[in-house]
């Protein structure tokens, strides 16, 4: 028996930065199948921990979110020099050796 798409789960709807999201709160994958409730729950939790960790600032959470995401998609002089230029600290060794390191 095929799973049930979830309407809500169209292919539009798998871009962008909540589609993801979306998809846990609906306990729904892409492709329509469930997501074991383990993995829900475990998401959970791990979730619940980090809403309760103290934060060390604004500017520091948006660097690491750039890198983050931004190493899977520049490439690594041009996001260095994009860091320096809006102000932030450039890509440390340890950065550089993790995202750009070899694959």
């Amino acid at each position: 028996m095929a799973a049930e798409v979830n309407p809500d789960l169209t292919s539009n709807s798998t871009a962008g930065a909540d589609a993801v999201d979306v998809a846990i709160a609906s306990g729904t994958d892409f492709d329509g199948s469930p997501i074991p409730p383990a993995k829900l729950d475990l998401y959970h939790k791990v979730m619940g921990l980090e809403a309760g960790r103290q934060r060390s600032g604004v500017s520091n959470t948006m660097r690491s979110r750039i890198v983050r995401i931004g190493a899977k998609h520049i490439p690594q002089a041009e996001l260095d020099q994009m860091l320096i230029a809006a102000d932030f600290a450039p890509l440390k060794e340890k950065e550089i050796a993790f995202y750009y390191g070899s694959k």
